[in-house]
């Protein structure tokens, strides 16, 4: 199942809205086939594994992260009646398929056709693994990460403006996988305005992904020299605004090829829990924040953070106007902080990276 789960995330950044999944079929003692879902649209991963392991898939076992789907698809047949037609005799199974159009179905179908199945093996890491997943098709929104990079005194830049890079090259190369993996990246329009960032994804010697684009700008002051807007990118970009946004700069934006959402406002400023929800409707099951003090505060505020990836260099900035990684209270109630767990920390390079879940 380790092995099932390793194929799976070859899948990462490509298969969204679908599920990352991986298949090893086994027959007496040896694997004879393995496969894994490359990207939405494509062959899913029991399709790919039994088509290679082909007659010999009778009377096999087949591992795989999630239950088959039993459900037609626009674009692909549902696999539990392909493990049927297979013969396979035994299937074991991470976890149970949280889209409502699966959910048990697949399982009961495979037992009823006298398919032997047995469930929860590895079941918290294949949670994990498709944790935006599981969130987006329970809720409809996207899983949101917030990533940044800091000092140890929890400083993001020494001065408002600075270029100046906190953590080594290792880490922001690590800072780029997760791009490839996310559907978007989140920033506020200060950090437009101050960096003017592309935003794209640069990984040396391998296709990266770009991931779609989400300015936070309730008055729409993005310039229309900005590289979001002017750069070649496969990638989309949206600017999430309020009514407060001028009708001709919403037109000017969109002959720039960008897409203006218009979301509600609270005190003022894009209601980052009704743009979440306006994201999911688009598709995207996955957001990187990657803003500055005020977006974070904003975004751990309005409580849309899942989980926090936070880099962590082993410098101390200690200046009274360095930028801080939070700059605003974190909860509903100022006074009360906000709660970490499922803490984990490693080594990249120089730097550390902390994750937790919130």
């Amino acid at each position: 199942m380790r092995r099932v789960l390793e194929l799976a995330g070859k899948g990462a950044g490509r298969t969204s809205p679908n599920p990352m999944v991986g298949v090893v079929i086994v027959k007496n003692g040896r694997v004879i086939a393995e496969g894994y879902h490359r990207r939405a649209g494509g062959p899913h991963a029991e399709a790919v594994a039994l088509k290679k392991a082909g007659s010999r898939a009778k009377g096999a076992t087949l591992y795989i992260n999630l239950e088959p789907c039993c459900h037609l698809d626009k674009r692909t047949p549902p696999c539990a009646p392909l493990i049927i037609k297979s013969r396979i005799k035994r299937i074991v199974i991470s976890m149970r398929d949280p889209n409502p159009k699966v959910s048990g179905k697949g399982i009961a179908l495979l037992r009823r056709a006298g398919v032997q199945v047995t469930e929860g093996v590895l079941k918290r890491e294949a949670l994990r693994l498709n944790e935006a997943y599981v969130k987006y098709i329970t809720t409809g929104k996207p899983f949101v990460i917030s990533k940044t990079a800091m000092s140890l005194d929890g400083k993001i830049a020494s001065l408002k403006g600075s270029t100046t890079w906190i953590t080594g090259e290792k880490a922001r190369l690590q800072a780029h996988r997760l791009r490839d993996r996310s559907d978007a990246v989140l920033v506020g329009i200060n950090t437009v305005l101050t960096d003017n960032p592309r935003l794209t994804t640069r990984l040396p010697g391998v296709n990266g992904r770009d991931a779609h684009r989400v300015v936070v700008d309730s008055t729409l002051k993005i310039p229309l020299t900005a590289h979001l807007l002017t750069q070649r990118s496969n990638a989309k970009t949206f600017i999430a605004t309020t009514r407060r946004g001028h009708p001709n700069k919403i037109r000017a934006l969109d002959q720039a090829g960008a897409t203006v959402l218009i979301v509600k406002d609270q005190d003022g400023r894009v209601d980052l829990s009704e743009l979440m929800t306006e994201l999911g409707r688009i598709g995207i099951t996955s957001v990187l924040i990657e803003g500055g003090g005020e977006i974070n505060a904003s975004a751990f505020r309005s409580g849309i953070v899942d989980k926090l990836i936070w880099f962590i260099a082993p410098k101390i900035i200690g200046r009274k106007d360095a930028v801080a990684v939070m700059e605003g209270s974190v909860g509903t109630d100022a006074n009360q902080p906000v709660l970490v767990h499922d803490i984990s920390i490693t080594r990249v390079g120089e730097d550390f990276i902390l994750e937790g879940y919130l």
